[in-house]
Protein backbone atom coordinates (compact mmCIF):
# COMPACT_ATOMS: atom_id res chain seq x y z
CA UNK A 1 0.00 0.00 0.00
CA UNK A 2 1.47 3.33 -1.14
CA UNK A 3 1.96 6.03 1.61
CA UNK A 4 -0.49 8.91 1.32
CA UNK A 5 -0.16 12.16 2.10
CA UNK A 6 -3.12 12.13 4.58
CA UNK A 7 -1.61 9.17 6.37
CA UNK A 8 1.84 11.30 7.05
CA UNK A 9 -0.35 14.34 7.96
CA UNK A 10 -2.91 12.02 10.28
CA UNK A 11 0.60 10.81 11.96
CA UNK A 12 2.31 14.13 12.26
CA UNK A 13 -0.56 15.93 13.90
CA UNK A 14 -1.76 12.86 16.19
CA UNK A 15 1.69 12.93 17.72
CA UNK A 16 2.80 17.06 17.58
CA UNK A 17 -0.43 18.73 17.58
CA UNK A 18 -0.32 22.37 16.32
CA UNK A 19 3.29 22.49 15.84
CA UNK A 20 2.60 20.57 12.50
CA UNK A 21 0.55 23.10 10.44
CA UNK A 22 -0.70 24.29 6.77
CA UNK A 23 -0.20 20.93 5.02
CA UNK A 24 -0.81 20.97 0.68
CA UNK A 25 0.48 19.71 -1.84
CA UNK A 26 2.44 21.90 -3.92
CA UNK A 27 3.09 20.33 -7.77
CA UNK A 28 4.80 17.29 -7.31
CA UNK A 29 5.41 17.00 -3.53
CA UNK A 30 3.82 17.09 -0.07
CA UNK A 31 4.53 20.64 1.94
CA UNK A 32 3.86 21.97 5.77
CA UNK A 33 5.55 24.05 8.52
CA UNK A 34 6.63 23.05 11.77
CA UNK A 35 7.38 24.99 14.73
CA UNK A 36 11.33 25.43 14.73
CA UNK A 37 11.78 24.56 18.89
CA UNK A 38 9.89 21.15 17.08
CA UNK A 39 11.54 20.47 14.16
CA UNK A 40 14.61 18.00 15.62
CA UNK A 41 11.49 15.96 16.98
CA UNK A 42 9.36 15.90 13.87
CA UNK A 43 12.81 14.88 11.11
CA UNK A 44 13.84 11.95 14.05
CA UNK A 45 10.23 10.68 13.79
CA UNK A 46 9.82 10.99 10.62
CA UNK A 47 12.98 9.09 10.31
CA UNK A 48 12.01 6.58 12.60
CA UNK A 49 8.94 5.68 12.13
CA UNK A 50 8.32 2.72 10.30
CA UNK A 51 5.29 3.49 8.77
CA UNK A 52 7.17 6.68 7.05
CA UNK A 53 10.39 6.06 6.61
CA UNK A 54 12.02 9.16 5.89
CA UNK A 55 15.38 8.04 5.82
CA UNK A 56 17.47 10.38 2.89
CA UNK A 57 17.53 14.22 3.50
CA UNK A 58 18.17 15.58 -0.10
CA UNK A 59 18.80 19.13 0.69
CA UNK A 60 18.51 21.77 3.66
CA UNK A 61 18.41 25.61 2.78
CA UNK A 62 17.57 28.84 3.95
CA UNK A 63 15.64 31.65 2.46
CA UNK A 64 15.06 35.11 3.66
CA UNK A 65 11.92 37.27 3.59
CA UNK A 66 12.82 40.26 4.78
CA UNK A 67 9.85 42.03 4.69
CA UNK A 68 7.69 39.52 7.23
CA UNK A 69 7.49 39.87 10.73
CA UNK A 70 10.46 39.69 12.92
CA UNK A 71 9.74 36.09 13.71
CA UNK A 72 9.27 34.46 10.38
CA UNK A 73 11.87 36.33 8.23
CA UNK A 74 14.05 33.37 7.70
CA UNK A 75 13.11 29.91 7.06
CA UNK A 76 15.00 26.73 6.94
CA UNK A 77 13.72 24.11 4.66
CA UNK A 78 14.11 20.48 4.65
CA UNK A 79 13.77 17.58 1.87
CA UNK A 80 13.16 14.51 2.86
CA UNK A 81 12.73 11.22 1.15
CA UNK A 82 11.08 8.06 1.77
CA UNK A 83 13.13 5.71 -1.11
CA UNK A 84 10.95 2.54 -0.27
CA UNK A 85 7.88 4.30 -1.32
CA UNK A 86 9.45 7.00 -3.51
CA UNK A 87 7.83 9.72 -1.62
CA UNK A 88 9.20 13.41 -1.27
CA UNK A 89 8.61 15.67 1.39
CA UNK A 90 9.22 19.80 2.32
CA UNK A 91 9.18 21.22 5.77
CA UNK A 92 9.52 24.79 6.41
CA UNK A 93 10.49 26.38 9.66
CA UNK A 94 10.01 30.34 9.95
CA UNK A 95 12.84 31.73 12.77
CA UNK A 96 13.17 34.89 14.00
CA UNK A 97 15.28 37.78 12.04
CA UNK A 98 17.37 39.11 14.87
CA UNK A 99 18.54 35.96 15.98
CA UNK A 100 18.02 33.54 13.22
CA UNK A 101 18.65 30.26 14.82
CA UNK A 102 17.54 26.40 14.81
CA UNK A 103 19.02 23.40 16.42
CA UNK A 104 21.28 20.88 14.17
CA UNK A 105 19.96 17.89 12.20
CA UNK A 106 23.91 16.81 11.59
CA UNK A 107 23.70 14.34 14.73
CA UNK A 108 20.67 12.66 12.93
CA UNK A 109 21.36 12.91 8.86
CA UNK A 110 25.33 12.92 8.73
CA UNK A 111 24.86 14.94 5.26
CA UNK A 112 23.08 17.99 6.61
CA UNK A 113 26.67 19.00 8.15
CA UNK A 114 28.12 20.53 5.03
CA UNK A 115 24.11 22.03 3.80
CA UNK A 116 24.15 23.53 7.25
CA UNK A 117 27.59 25.33 6.89
CA UNK A 118 26.87 26.18 3.71
CA UNK A 119 23.52 27.57 4.69
CA UNK A 120 25.27 29.60 7.47
CA UNK A 121 27.90 30.78 5.52
CA UNK A 122 25.49 32.14 3.08
CA UNK A 123 22.66 33.35 5.57
CA UNK A 124 23.71 33.43 8.71
CA UNK A 125 21.05 31.29 10.43
CA UNK A 126 23.10 29.36 13.54
CA UNK A 127 22.38 26.00 13.99
CA UNK A 128 22.67 25.50 17.73
CA UNK A 129 24.97 22.36 18.20
CA UNK A 130 26.43 21.85 14.98
CA UNK A 131 29.96 20.38 15.31
CA UNK A 132 32.27 22.85 13.60
CA UNK A 133 29.91 25.56 11.75
CA UNK A 134 31.56 28.23 10.16
CA UNK A 135 32.29 29.75 6.86
CA UNK A 136 32.43 26.61 3.69
CA UNK A 137 32.48 28.69 0.72
CA UNK A 138 33.13 32.36 1.13
CA UNK A 139 36.43 34.01 2.88
CA UNK A 140 36.27 33.42 6.33
CA UNK A 141 36.72 37.49 6.88
CA UNK A 142 33.74 38.40 5.58
CA UNK A 143 31.71 40.16 8.02
CA UNK A 144 28.49 40.17 5.62
CA UNK A 145 25.88 37.25 4.77
CA UNK A 146 25.42 37.33 0.71
CA UNK A 147 21.70 36.09 -0.28
CA UNK A 148 20.23 37.98 2.54
CA UNK A 149 18.10 39.93 0.62
CA UNK A 150 19.91 43.68 2.56
CA UNK A 151 21.34 45.39 -0.41
CA UNK A 152 19.48 46.89 -3.48
CA UNK A 153 20.18 44.16 -6.77
CA UNK A 154 21.89 46.63 -8.82
CA UNK A 155 24.31 49.45 -8.44
CA UNK A 156 22.40 52.62 -8.94
CA UNK A 157 25.00 54.48 -10.02
CA UNK A 158 26.40 52.24 -13.57
CA UNK A 159 26.73 54.45 -16.20
CA UNK A 160 27.46 51.50 -18.72
CA UNK A 161 23.88 50.10 -18.59
CA UNK A 162 21.32 51.18 -20.91
CA UNK A 163 17.71 49.94 -19.62
CA UNK A 164 16.22 50.32 -22.88
CA UNK A 165 18.39 46.84 -23.74
CA UNK A 166 16.96 44.93 -20.77
CA UNK A 167 13.58 45.81 -21.47
CA UNK A 168 13.03 47.73 -18.31
CA UNK A 169 11.35 51.10 -19.85
CA UNK A 170 7.53 51.35 -20.47
CA UNK A 171 7.98 52.11 -24.06
CA UNK A 172 11.50 50.35 -24.44
CA UNK A 173 12.33 53.06 -27.00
Amino acid sequence: MALENTQIQDNLTETFGESVVNFRQEKDIFTFEVASDKMTSVILFLKNEESLNFHFLTDLCGIHYPDSPVNEQFAVVYHLHNWIENKRIRIKSFINGETPEIKTISNIFLCANWMERETYDFYGINFIGHPQLKRILNMDEMVSFPMRKEFPMEDSGRTDKDDRFFGRTPSNS
